[in-house]
């Protein structure tokens, strides 16, 4: 079972930037994916970024293309989002997650199974 546990968020003006990280407890050498997800107010939870563990690939989001960026740290056992030019419309809580098996669809929230508790990204001048 894995912890995963979101930090970063904050209030940022447009065209700022912010660093979130994921702290994850336990190994995911054996999973398949790691990934960003957020939720605004009145929407559905989308896929931001995603990182597949076995190779270290990664994916975006055509709303979030060079802009933003993931990144994992294997010796503190973290993954980063480093979002650069950031919109209003980027405001939303943000999550991290774990899949454990092999998905077709890397930003379809169904298949994961371990969900950090979020945090906070406001984007306003």
């Amino acid at each position: 079972q894995l912890q995963l546990v979101e930090s970063g968020g904050d209030l940022v003006q447009p065209g700022g930037s912010l660093r979130l990280s994921c702290a994850v407890s336990g190994s995911t050498a054996n999973y398949y994916a790691i990934a960003w997800f957020r939720q605004a107010p009145g929407k559905d939870r989308e896929g931001v970024s995603c990182l597949r563990i076995s190779d270290g690939s990664t994916y975006y989001a055509d709303s979030v293309k060079g802009r933003f960026t993931i990144s994992r740290d294997n010796a503190k056992n973290t993954v980063s989002l480093q979002m650069n030019s950031l919109k209003p419309e980027d405001t939303a809580t943000y999550y991290c997650a774990v899949a454990r098996f092999v998905q077709i669809s890397l930003f379809y929230p169904n298949n994961y199974d371990f969900w950090g508790q979020g945090t906070q990204v406001t984007v306003s001048s």
